[in-house]
């Protein structure tokens, strides 16, 4: 980085600026090199603040909630990593259609295990899902039928050029876990976001929501992972065209693809980063050779990839 645009940095964010900061410890699946420039924030605010500096700056910078879906290389992220801590949450039960509003740096299944002791029902699809609200307005993150799609009113965000505004579900252009975000990159940061809900019996959408967690525990695997590495082509299902392709329980270093469930690919314990690409590699090639498919990622790659269009930062 350069040593100018550092100093200001520097004296502008002090003690809470961290520099070569290893982002294993940020991520869900525990791998990741170093940031050059590291910084935690914790309010909206304070995530619309680091985003107009750093844009006067002209500083590259990525915004991590947490830390699922993404692959982050072993040499790690040139620029500056906001980590988005931003997690009021508001909602008030009485309002009628009753709605609940969130920063972006709140998880999916902390939103969701609040709508039902409120007796709000609609997220009870989001229980079992660890990342971040952000994060999943991004990349239209869904499970057991609900996606974000589904149940997004608006987002708050920041523009480099336009400033503070809101967008409708509308603009987003949701497609199966993509959004005009994810597609096209355009210079936001995402602040916060209002989701429909609607009244329900909570002794119901809670039973629900136990439903959804043992079906997940029973059909994915425990461990550090980035979650479903790959979307489900068309018709079919990714793991099962793994699995059948012959690479589950295979293992690169400490990377295994999951005996489970062969769309997960799990950290055994100071995995690096290639070893995930390699596998990605190897059961992409089978796929494409015993079926004739590609494989897209759902997972994002960040950060220096050597060969890759890794999408780095934002």
């Amino acid at each position: 980085m350069d040593p100018l645009a550092l100093s200001t940095l520097r004296s502008t964010f002090h003690n809470r600026l961290q520099e070569n900061t290893l982002l294993s410890g940020y991520t869900s699946a525990r791998i990741g090199g170093p940031a050059d420039v590291l910084l935690v924030l914790r309010s909206a605010e304070e995530l619309v603040q680091a985003a107009q500096k750093l844009w006067e700056l002209d500083l590259p910078f990525r915004v991590l909630g947490s830390g699922s879906n993404v692959l982050v290389s072993d040499q790690g992220v040139r620029g500056v990593v906001l980590i988005n801590r931003a997690r009021a949450v508001h909602c008030d039960p009485r309002t009628e259609p009753p709605a609940l509003e969130a920063e972006s740096g709140a998880t999916l299944n902390d939103l969701a295990h609040r709508a039902a002791r409120l007796g709000l029902a609609g997220l009870e699809w989001a229980a079992t899902v660890p990342g971040s609200l952000g994060g999943a307005v991004y990349g239209n993150a869904g499970a057991f039928g609900g996606d974000m799609a589904g149940n997004l009113i608006s987002i708050d965000l920041v523009h480099r050029q336009a400033g503070r505004q809101a967008w409708d579900r509308e603009k987003l252009a949701y497609g199966y876990r993509t959004s005009l975000l994810k597609r096209e990159n355009p210079p936001v940061v995402i602040l916060g976001a209002r989701l429909a809900v609607q009244h329900g019996d909570r002794a119901s959408i809670q039973k629900k929501e136990r439903q959804f967690s043992a079906q997940r525990r029973s059909s994915q695997p425990a461990g550090a992972s980035l979650g479903s590495m790959f979307k489900n082509p068309p018709g079919e299902f990714a793991g099962s065209l793994i699995e059948q392709a012959g690479l589950k329980g295979k293992r690169i270093g400490n990377a295994e693809i999951s005996p489970a469930h062969a769309n997960f690919f799990i950290n055994h314990g100071q995995t690096k980063a290639a070893d995930i690409q390699a596998l990605i590699d190897l059961a992409r090639a089978a796929v494409e050779e015993k079926f004739g498919l590609h494989l897209e990622l759902e997972v994002e790659l960040i950060g220096d990839w050597e060969g890759r269009h890794g999408n780095q930062l934002s």
